[in-house]
Parts: structure tokens; sequence; C-alpha cells
């Protein structure tokens, strides 16, 4: 996942436990609001996972809204990004985890960087989509 949204997403997540938190998090909507506008999808995607935080589907859409914009393409905006991570990395027990459902995927292949935890696949394919 890119820096702005694993940002975005964990701010929201971490509920701003601290004042730094919170101002980090709030720096970096201001930059997105500022640099996108208060009426593009990618701040409304950011709103609306501020109202509905534990709802993956408002995760995808920010994540995909940040594609869009190419928000990772600005500089100012991953270093306001990295900055928060760097503050919910500080904070007592580190950076929560990013809990996502993914339906439907028949194969998928993805590139980071860190430390992940896959469980619970369960495989509900007919078995003729797997042959060769």
């Amino acid at each position: 996942m890119d820096p702005i949204t694993s940002a975005i997403i964990l701010g929201v997540a971490g509920n701003f436990a601290t004042d730094a938190i919170k101002a980090a998090y709030n720096s970096l909507k201001d930059a997105l609001t500022k640099k996108h506008g208060q009426d593009s999808d990618l701040v409304d995607a950011v709103n609306k996972l501020e109202k509905t935080p534990d709802r993956d589907d408002r995760k995808v859409t920010v994540e995909t809204e940040v594609k869009i914009a190419k928000a990772n393409d600005d500089a100012e905006l991953v270093k306001l990004a990295q900055h928060l991570l760097a503050q919910l990395k500080e904070q007592p027990g580190g950076i929560p985890s990013i809990n996502m459902t993914v339906s439907h995927v028949k194969f998928a292949a993805t590139s980071a960087t860190g430390s992940a935890t896959i469980s619970q696949i369960n495989d509900n394919a007919p078995a003729e989509d797997w042959k060769r």
C-alpha cells in the first residue's frame, strides 16, 4: 500500500492518540485539500473514511482515489504522509495493523516492504477454474 493511503488509514484508525498525530494528520489532509480541492473525489473519500473508519470499502476507495489523483507523485504529500507514519510508529504499540477483506480475487500480485500476515484464505472457486 502506498504511503499516503497508509498514513490516512492508520491516522484515522489511530483515533488521534496524541496531539502530534492529530497535527500530522491534519497537515496531510489540509495539503490534500489545498492541492486537489475540497470537492475532489480524493478528499470526499477521506471524509467518508473518517465517518466510517472500519469499512474496508472506504479504505479501498481512498487507495483508488490516491492513485487516480497521482498524489504519490507529489513529494510534499509523501513527506507529510511519512511524517504521520513516523508519529504513529512512535506511539506505544507502534503502528496499528490494517485489516482489509478482499473478495472474489482469483490471482493477485503485489510489491511492498515490511511484513504481512495472510490468514483465513478460503477458495470457493470450482475445481475446473484451477486446471491448466
